[in-house]
């Protein structure tokens, strides 16, 4: 077995002091962005997080109902600091709902923290009184690095990082989509594309490698527009805003698709919207198919088509893998994506105009 690698082998291979290599690789400030990310690279590409086990739980999962048992059984719902990833969003906020109902059905405490308390998360919270941490949405590597150093077990969900091993808990994101595509090629569109800012999360850039290679499959040239995959906006008014620009120079340079394939119901009712506004006819004139089935997709006008992601049971399952890991603290890591329906309504036609 090759010998585990150490904090100073780090520091010698970059040429920098063991206690810089400390702070990078346990989350703390005191090092710059730069110099922690060549660290943690670093330490990937030697094996050092591979040569370490996270602590067994201190805490057994019997059904013990002491005061001290439920001290002890607190888990830490972590979510970014972002306004439109909040209790409040109509997905977000059903995850998030999944997860306490499960916790609190386990007779487990719940406390949720956002990433504003990234700098000085160890002194906010007592370690040995957590059972483990479920973090959704995108979380800052040098949290989850802190979060690591602190031995407690976690699982992220929609979100992976490539430093930073763990479990993980993903829609079947490609898989959906090239469904979806797959049915609107056999609709007759021949002139699609992808609408998402590939850059905004790895579910959204999955969704579009699965939109891609069912393309390919199909033999069909891929002319995406480009701005419509960088695109910006943190609610649905910039979205709109952003992508009304985009849609009206197509519009007039004829090269308008017969679908948009949106990353998330959000951008979808926000494409319709434009549509309806340059009036091009939905789904008469061009076909539009969302993502995740928030609830304002049943209510849009006209009714969106997308992909059914049953939000409340994503969070319950992202609970199960943590006690799972709990249990099991040494077994391999996982990455389980759940699977979705595509649910057909008003938005979508067979295309009028193949080519």
């Amino acid at each position: 077995m090759a010998n585990k690698v150490t904090m100073q082998q780090i520091a010698d291979y970059l040429n920098v002091s063991k206690f810089a290599v400390s702070k990078a690789l346990s989350g703390k400030p005191g090092v710059s962005a730069e110099t922690r990310e060549k660290i943690v690279s670093v330490a990937t590409q030697l094996g050092y997080f591979a040569g370490q086990k996270l602590k067994a739980p201190s805490a057994s999962l019997s059904s013990d109902k002491s005061s001290e048992r439920q001290t002890r059984d607190t888990v830490i719902l972590l979510v970014p600091n972002v306004r439109y990833q909040t209790r409040d969003s109509f997905f977000w906020g059903k995850i998030m709902d999944g997860i306490t109902m499960e916790l609190e059905e386990r007779e487990m405490g719940t406390m949720m923290i956002t990433e504003q308390f990234k700098n000085h998360f160890s002194q906010f919270i007592n370690p040995s009184s957590i059972r483990g941490i479920i973090g959704v949405g995108l979380i800052s590597s040098q949290m989850l690095l802190e979060i690591r150093s602190l031995g407690i077990p976690f699982v992220l969900v929609d979100h992976e990082d490539p430093l930073i091993p763990s479990d993980t808990l993903f829609m079947n994101n490609m898989e959906c989509m090239r469904r979806v595509t797959n049915y609107l090629i056999g609709c007759g569109h021949r002139k699609l594309q992808f609408v998402g800012n590939t850059h905004y999360s790895r579910s959204f850039l999955d969704r579009f490698l699965g939109y891609s290679s069912m393309l390919e499959e199909h033999g069909l040239v891929q002319e995406q527009e480009s701005a419509l995959l960088t695109f910006e906006g943190n609610n649905r008014s910039e979205m709109t805003e952003a992508l009304e620009l985009i849609v009206k120079k197509m519009v007039q340079e004829a090269v308008l698709p017969t679908a948009f394939i949106c990353a998330n119901d959000s951008i979808a009712i926000c494409m319709m919207t434009v549509l309806a506004k340059l009036n091009v006819a939905v789904p008469g004139e061009c076909s539009v198919v969302g993502f995740d089935n928030i609830e304002d997709a049943a209510w849009s006008k006209p009714t969106l088509s997308t992909v059914d992601v049953q939000k409340e049971a994503f969070g319950r399952r992202a609970v199960e893998m943590l006690l799972r890991r709990l249990v099991h603290p040494g077994s391999p890591q996982e990455k389980i994506l759940l699977s979705g329906d595509f649910v057909m309504r008003e938005s979508t036609s067979i295309s009028m105009t193949q080519s």
